[in-house]
């Protein structure tokens, strides 16, 4: 008689986000989630859930002028359980009710945060939820001035969309309940801009390296991660910011204004606002390159954000660069394992495959869109940016479900929907059977 077949903690995460999607799905086809109080169908609902979710912010429907309050808080809480994870927000609620966390759940939770270890894996997710919820709070009590103040909503709807703007930026969603034209009025706001940034790259850069920070303060003592991460995201933001505003300057042609260079620098590693039409990145190629590069790389593992990763993209460069010199990749006096190397490449490689397969079937569906338009919407689907050049609405059903599918793939990574397919997953380290090695003549 055979034993208990054990399930992949791969597997278990992805149903977990099948399941919340699904809840989702089934609360916004109620026709209570619109103003109008007609269902928005089944295929426009999943669309949504699977958007907020996976934590993406494209959308077939204009939740700030279609969605109900009813709509609007089943998008908040779908945001909350999307960015944090089911299994992060079931677990913490648990510690809080007294619930015992065995063995089995602890490695979900190592599986599903990336970490090498089960040890300190219960503190980290309260530390998690403790952290998340304490930045949305700060961000929303801060947007409440300029909002009340300045464009004069009154408290309680200025708390609203406070609220609902938080969730959304620290998640790296990229929804928001302004009005029609996002956050485009608000291009030159200096508070709602920098508060927003500063929200987004912190639910980007990871709650692992948050912690870190907090941890050991000091640079020497920081992980190998978290001095890699801060580095890139450091370079991509600022230096993506200087490239926006150098090759599209002219403001009275379509450009950048500095604020917005570097607002869609940020937002462009998988959070979705704009204070710039994107549309207009078909009469600037370069800045559409530059957006395009900062969406496909994206946030930091164990984040909100979606994307190859920042991480994968540091040991990728490192890699080549020793490789050219003939030694073994390093960084900060440290060795990068193999093991992350491969993991790095095959990860960018897949991710890669899956955009231009994605560009191929919704261009062949739909070959009315330019080639431009299809790439920009497939990478910003799978690196759940959200960010569109304005066809998001025009995607007829075979499309909208493909682009589900790639929210969905982006926000669970290349590398947790391989994984899955290991069946030695419980014992990694061993292979049951030896080859002989051989070389292969590469390039």
């Amino acid at each position: 008689m055979k034993g208990r077949r054990n399930i992949h903690p791969y597997m278990i995460i992805i149903l977990s986000f099948l399941g919340v999607i699904t809840v989702g799905t089934i609360l916004l086809i109620l026709p209570w989630a619109t103003v109008s109080g007609e269902s928005i169908g089944f295929v426009d609902s999943l669309f949504m859930a699977t958007s907020a979710v996976c934590v993406t912010g494209l959308s077939v429907q204009n939740v700030a002028v279609q969605f109900s309050i009813y709509g609007k808080i089943v998008m908040a809480l779908l945001m909350e359980v999307g960015g944090l994870s089911f299994i992060t927000i079931a677990v913490f609620f648990f510690t809080v009710l007294g619930a015992k966390i065995g063995v089995s759940n602890r490695f979900l939770l190592k599986e599903s945060l990336n970490q090498s270890s089960v040890k300190g894996i219960i503190s980290l997710v309260k530390r998690i939820v403790l952290i998340s919820a304490s930045v949305q709070l700060i961000g929303a009590i801060i947007n409440i001035f300029p909002l009340t103040l300045t464009y004069g909503y009154n408290f309680w709807d200025a708390l609203g969309v406070a609220l609902f703007h938080s969730a959304s930026a620290f998640n790296n969603a990229g929804f928001d309940i302004f009005g029609a034209d996002s956050m485009i009025p608000f291009k030159d706001d200096l508070i709602l801009n920098l508060t927003t940034m500063s929200m987004i790259i912190l639910g980007g850069i990871g709650f692992v390296v948050i912690d870190d920070i907090f941890r050991n303060k000091r640079w020497s003592k920081l992980s190998l991660h978290t001095k890699i991460t801060l580095t890139i995201t450091g370079v991509l933001v600022i230096g993506g910011g200087f490239l926006l505003k150098a090759v599209n300057f002219n403001e009275e042609a379509g450009g950048f204004s500095f604020l917005q260079a570097f607002f869609t620098s940020v937002t462009c590693r998988t959070a979705g606002f704009s204070t710039y039409n994107m549309s207009q990145l078909k009469d600037h190629p370069a800045a559409y390159v530059i957006c395009l590069v900062l969406m496909f790389i994206g946030a930091s593992p164990c984040s909100t954000g979606g994307g190859v990763k920042t991480t994968s993209l540091a040991v990728v460069i490192i890699a080549i660069i020793y490789f050219a010199r003939g030694k073994k990749a390093r960084a900060f006096h440290r060795k990068i394992s193999d093991s992350n190397l491969f993991k790095a490449f095959v990860l960018i490689s897949f991710a890669v495959m899956i955009v231009i397969i994605g560009t191929f079937l919704v261009s062949i569906i739909q070959p009315e869109f330019r080639i431009d338009e299809v790439l920009f919407e497939v990478t910003s689907g799978f690196s759940t940016t959200g960010l569109s050049m304005g066809i998001t609405n025009q995607l007829n059903t075979a499309n909208r479900l493909i682009i589900c599918f790639l929210m969905l793939f982006g926000r669970l990574g290349p590398l947790t929907v391989i994984g899955v397919v290991n069946k030695n997953w419980m014992n990694a380290s061993k292979e049951s059977i030896q080859y002989v090695e051989e070389n292969v003549i590469i390039g």
